[in-house]
């Protein structure tokens, strides 16, 4: 018998909002939904809501966003930008990467509100609760956008799974660990090992 300490918080439509019907929601609904505390998504009009992050995502997210922000911002390279952050992809679908990072050449997306369109690359901390929707809704959303490059961390593992858009879908490059550097094509360079974005 499962009892409710052995099942996850998982993302899920948040049928409870009040608002539109679920498939309806655009940006303006979304954002005249009250701050909570929950992170909130749009996808093709469908109100999502996000299980709260744990330590280890919460952990992870920080030294990406540090070295991110050391290879790409700091030099004038682009900007980098940390949940909760909008970034609206489509009329109605409004999400918010753990990290998103914008090229300079592509920096006219960023918006006093946030991101309106695809910015270069974007960083998904997975747990146990997000995985499948950051694998199934949110790659399927993000290849739609044209994003060039999407990271799916696995903050217990230690890996990176660096995915680059190929004909319109992502091509897995392999999943990395330990002492590999990750060949991004839209951060080259980065001499950043694998095991340092989990210290």
């Amino acid at each position: 018998m499962t009892s409710a300490f052995d099942v996850l918080p998982a993302v899920s439509s948040a049928d409870h909002i009040p608002g539109p019907e679920q498939g309806e929601w655009t940006y303006a609904d979304y954002a005249a939904v009250p701050d909570d505390g929950h992170r909130y998504e749009i996808i093709e009009g469908v109100l999502y809501m996000a299980p709260a992050p744990g330590s280890a995502h919460q952990s992870a997210v920080t030294w990406f966003i540090f070295y991110l922000t050391t290879y790409v911002q700091v030099p004038g390279l682009g900007r980098v930008f940390t949940a909760p952050f909008d970034v609206e992809l489509a009329p109605g679908t409004v999400v918010q990467p753990d990290v998103t990072v914008v090229l300079a050449l592509n920096l006219g997306v960023v918006t006093p509100r946030g991101i309106v369109g695809a910015p270069d690359l974007v960083v998904e901390i997975a747990s146990p609760s997000t995985a499948t929707h950051d694998r199934s809704t949110k790659l399927q959303v993000y290849s739609q956008a044209g994003i060039r490059e999407y990271w799916i961390v696995d903050p217990h593992a230690h890996t990176v799974e660096l995915l680059v858009l190929e004909h319109g879908s992502y091509r897995t490059v392999s999943v990395f660990q330990g002492k590999a550097l990750l060949p991004s094509a839209v951060v080259p360079g980065l001499p950043v090992r694998v095991e340092q974005f989990f210290a």
